[in-house]
């Protein structure tokens, strides 16, 4: 098992991996999690197109996604808990959706998977049965909504722990992991106890609580909340059900 970060860190470490676990715990995995668990398609796309991003979700039938007054939906997975099946939405964002949209290009006939809290116990199972080693990338964080410098992202960290410790303990014997790897591990089981309390206390927590979207931030605290795991097939996040 490999732990990295960011584009870089998905160059890194998912070399020859069977399956590549894409980590953006506020909030774009989240709400990926949200979405595939309700019946819905969910489409990554780059930050900040414009108007390529609504072009885009024009050709593949869908409907681009956008902040709150911007669209029907947005990154919020507390409104896309109201999602209908069947809905197709490109959901851009700055750090998940760019990692995930050039994923399958990064590792060709690699499963490429969107891991969170909410869903850690499901798509660990998927990644664990895949034959190789398993990667998991946590996507990190801009400053200031987006707009501002990368900065270390302390929850996705964590969730790439819980991924990483999930598919541990279905691999048993057979797993090792990395360095980078024991440390997520280790970091998710220091704060498994109060998820909220603790994802509420982060810079990307208050950050949303600022914005008025505190309740991201509960959504996205609650583990394994979520029994299915969102697989890109090829340009779409689909669920599949673990076994």
């Amino acid at each position: 098992l490999r732990c990295d970060g960011g584009s870089a860190g998905l160059a890194a470490v998912a070399a020859g991996a069977g399956a590549v676990v894409v980590v953006d715990v506020l909030r774009f995995t989240t709400a990926v999690a949200v979405a595939v668990g309700r019946g819905a398609v969910v489409l990554p796309y780059v930050w900040g197109l414009g108007d390529a991003a609504a072009a885009y979700a024009r050709s593949h039938d869908a409907e681009l996604a956008g902040e709150r007054g911007h669209g029907a939906w947005s990154l919020s997975p507390t409104d896309l808990q109201s999602v209908t099946a069947g809905s197709r939405l490109v959901l851009p964002s700055p750090n998940g959706s760019t990692l995930a949209f050039g994923a399958a290009d990064e590792v060709p006939g690699a499963m490429v998977l969107a891991g969170c809290l909410r869903n850690a116990r499901a798509v660990g199972a998927v990644a664990a049965a895949r034959a190789g080693p398993v990667a998991v990338v946590a996507a990190g964080e801009r400053w200031h909504g987006g707009i501002g410098p990368v900065r270390p992202a302390v929850e996705d960290l964590v969730g790439a722990g819980a991924v990483l410790h999930r598919v541990a303990d279905a691999r048993g014997d057979a797993v090792s992991l990395s360095p980078e790897a024991v440390a997520a591990v280790a970091a998710y089981e220091a704060v498994s106890g109060d998820l909220t309390g603790w994802l509420a206390a982060t810079a990307s927590g208050r950050e949303l609580a600022a914005r008025g979207r505190g309740d991201d931030v509960a959504v996205a605290a609650t583990a394994d909340a979520e029994d299915v795991a969102p697989i890109l097939d090829g340009v779409e996040f689909r669920a599949v059900t673990p076994g």
